[in-house]
């Protein structure tokens, strides 16, 4: 097994009830359906450690390529193959890219808050409430850019689609997980969306995926990203 348990490195278990568990690095205790098969649980602070360094990263950002801005993210030491440090980067990459092809944020204030939504959403979200964080990561980012609240009228509509098509390109694909294939294609569907509905155009590059090594759960020729297709059609 190449990464599972942050611990031990085994195989993660997912149980059919919540059981309270002690986080293995900072001993607080909650409830999880998730630990690897020693037993080992790592709660989701634990998980992302390190992950507010992306606001440094993102400020001094200037590509408008929001896959470009999240594969170095990804890069860094804080992020794991999987993980909900997902579900805050890809809508700090959309902001930032956003931001720097014309988009009329307040990134420093927009990343922040992308922070805080995005670490709501906890580790297997994709599994136990059909709904993947990277996907609500771009309704999220369309809420901010749109000032969106329970009481909007179009913002409200706009974060619902924009969240729709991406778990749609998701769903679409299907299972197992993948952090980094559900990431990208989230973001393509929010690339498309913001410059058919915002106007701003934010680059859409072709994605070659480099994690396939990584990934113990990966589907191979069935992801649009698997560079055995490129291979098959060059």
């Amino acid at each position: 097994m190449k990464e599972e348990c942050l611990i031990c490195k085994a195989p993660l278990e997912y149980l059919e009830n919540d059981e309270l568990m002690e986080c293995a690095i900072c001993h607080k205790k909650e409830s999880s359906k998730t630990r690897c098969v020693h037993g080992h649980y790592v709660c989701n602070d634990c998980h992302t450690a390190g992950l507010d360094t992306i606001i440094g990263l993102c400020l001094a950002e200037t590509s408008i390529n929001p896959v470009a801005i999240i594969e170095k993210m990804m890069a860094q030491p804080f992020c794991h193959m999987h993980g909900p440090e997902h579900h805050v980067m890809v809508g700090a990459a959309l902001l930032t890219a956003y931001k720097n092809a014309g988009g009329m944020i307040d990134l420093p204030k927009a990343l922040n808050e992308m922070m805080s939504r995005g670490k709501s959403v906890p580790g297997g979200a994709c599994g136990f409430w059909g709904a993947c964080g990277a996907g609500i990561s771009t309704g999220m980012f369309v809420s901010i850019i749109s000032k969106s609240t329970p009481l909007a009228n179009e913002p409200f509509a706009l974060s619902h689609q924009m969240t729709a098509r991406s778990l749609g390109e998701i769903g679409h694909i299907g299972g197992p997980r993948c952090c980094k294939r559900d990431s990208f294609l989230s973001i393509l569907a929010a690339v498309d969306f913001v410059k058919e509905h915002f106007g701003v155009e934010m680059e859409r590059p072709e994605v070659i995926c480099r994690y396939s090594s990584k990934n113990n759960q990966c589907i191979g020729r069935r992801c649009p990203f698997s560079p055995a297709n490129f291979r098959t059609t060059q």
